[in-house]
């Protein structure tokens, strides 16, 4: 079976091709590398240089059929999409509108789509069910919502199958600094190269932290299971920043402090997915804890830093 893969190059979409790989797919990557690097994705992997905003992604879908769309290729920069918010729409409501075109006109059998618990908005401190009230507070969060609002309407009306999966905060190897959601890759690239990494507000924000391979088991069951439907894919537990820095700082030894920086723009101040729906309908839960996720992580950036 094929699989087309947008974002494949990038953070989480790599390590889907990975697993994809493993259980027996056949994964073909779109990517523009603007994030993305070329070396994450296999060599044996058919790859298009491309952004999925543009007209020749048609010529993609009509060489290689693909019968599934992993969506991921985003941007997802929370500030940024605040400071140019029609550059946030053109790459996540644009780009995927062109897909969905696509998948509705060459048959795709199934489009499954990365969003975020960015759509949230601001919520109390409780654990988020897929049935809150979606409240957008950044463009982002706006971008991933309308997506999916024409994911359901492609749905409804040319009967192109979709799942929906709304990400907690993803982290692990190959992660960026970019965004937010880099906000462990962030602290582990200060602290190993001995700089004291920034802490936004007062540092009691807190976040669920999901790690990227049970992000990418979640894709790769989405293929058979979940239909038509929408799935928290977190960890259920919470995170303060200042927690996970005390945690980053005693795995690395590191004696260095926070620098404290004003609020930003966009940010919301809980975040903590209910998982309930993906484990009783997608057979998923998450199988790496924050201490365990980290230490691979870390294990990580310590080869990045050693192969310099």
């Amino acid at each position: 079976m094929k699989v087309l893969v947008t974002g494949g190059a990038g953070f989480i979409g790599s390590h889907v091709v990975d697993l994809l790989i493993q259980s027996g797919y056949e994964p073909i990557v779109v990517d523009n590398l603007q994030s993305g690097n070329r070396k994450f994705v296999p060599p044996n992997v058919r790859f298009f240089k491309m952004d999925i905003s543009s007209p020749q992604i048609e010529e993609v879908f009509a060489r290689e059929k693909p019968d599934v769309v992993i969506h991921l290729a985003a941007q997802v920069d929370v500030a940024y999409s605040v400071k140019k918010p029609v550059e946030d729409a053109n790459q996540n409501i644009l780009g995927t509108i062109r897909l969905l075109a696509c998948s509705q006109k060459f048959n795709v059998k199934k489009f499954i789509f990365s969003s975020s618990c960015a759509v949230y908005g601001e919520k109390d401190d409780c654990s988020i069910k897929e049935t809150f009230p979606v409240q957008p507070q950044s463009f982002y969060g706006i971008s991933k919502h309308s997506s999916e609002l024409y994911i359901q309407t492609f749905h409804q009306l040319f009967q192109l199958p979709y799942t929906i999966l709304r990400y907690a905060n993803v982290y692990g190897p190959r992660q960026s600094s970019i965004g937010e959601g880099g906000v462990i890759s962030i602290f582990f690239k200060k602290v190993l190269n001995g700089d004291a990494p920034y802490i936004f507000g007062d540092g009691e924000q807190t976040r669920d932290f999901v790690f990227v391979k049970d992000v990418a088991r979640a894709n790769v069951l989405s293929i058979e299971k979940g239909a038509n439907g929408i799935f928290n894919i977190g960890t259920n537990s919470k995170t303060s920043i200042n927690q996970l820095f005390q945690i980053i700082t005693s795995l690395t030894n590191s004696k260095l402090s926070p620098i404290p920086m004003p609020e930003r723009e966009g940010d919301i101040r809980y975040s903590r997915l209910d998982n309930t729906e993906a484990v009783n309908l997608l057979s998923w839960k998450p199988d790496f804890d924050l201490q365990t996720g980290l230490n691979e992580t870390l294990n990580y950036y310590k080869r990045m830093l050693k192969d310099k």
